[in-house]
């Protein structure tokens, strides 16, 4: 995977003890990405302890898969360390991170598009699997949340991909519609465009939670 002369990249340890980085911190996180780019692995586990949650939140959201968000996070550490030293703070490092998190969520996807690994036949018995009804049993508040929660995951991962990433950025890390632009590679009018479809799909799938 390394060409000649690249250094092997330091192991990343994922910790639950992640801290997500404050908005004012991208001077500091270029000061770490210039010291990896010089072979620093301590200044590259610090960028990775930093920006770990936000990566495996994004990718899980994206993909729906929780299990996978670990492997793919993985791959966009790895690849960040690889290309270091071609790094310019020209942009915020978090845009130039999301950038490489969205390349490498589009690829896997597109590759799970095409790859068809449960027959219609079986999807549509599955539908008709249910428990046994239970009446005398009430769900409880927590159990409804997790419920929502849920419908809320899949009603995300049935966007397209690109609505699919703006609403993540904007949702759960709070980006702002600039950079989130730059991180799809679109303009700032595109990318409300995107919301706005986004958000009427969502209403559309959650409509029976929203009435009840």
């Amino acid at each position: 995977m390394w060409s000649a002369g690249v250094a092997t990249p330091p192991p990343i340890i994922m910790t639950d003890a992640d801290a997500k980085p404050e908005a004012d911190d991208s001077s500091i996180d270029a000061a770490l990405m210039a010291r990896a780019g010089d072979g620093d692995q301590k200044a590259f586990r610090l960028l990775v302890e930093r920006h770990r949650n936000a990566v495996v939140g994004t990718v899980a959201k994206m993909l729906n898969d929780a299990a996978e968000a670990e492997d793919i996070a993985q791959q966009v550490f790895l690849r960040l360390w690889k290309h270091a030293k071609r790094y310019r703070p020209e942009a915020k490092f978090t845009t130039y991170l999301f950038t490489i998190t969205r390349n490498l969520v589009f690829n896997e996807s597109r590759r799970r598009g095409r790859k068809k690994e449960v027959s219609v036949e079986e999807r549509e018995e599955s539908t008709h699997v249910s428990l046994p009804a239970q009446p005398e049993r009430q769900p409880d508040a927590e159990l409804l949340q997790t419920e929502l929660q849920h419908a809320v995951d899949k009603a995300i991962a049935g966007l397209p991909e690109a609505q699919r990433m703006a609403v993540v950025l904007r949702r759960y890390e709070q980006m702002p519609y600039e950079e989130i632009a730059e991180v799809l590679n679109i303009t700032v009018p595109a990318v409300k465009s995107l919301l706005f479809r986004a958000r009427g799909a969502l209403r559309e799938s959650l409509k029976d939670y929203l009435e009840s």
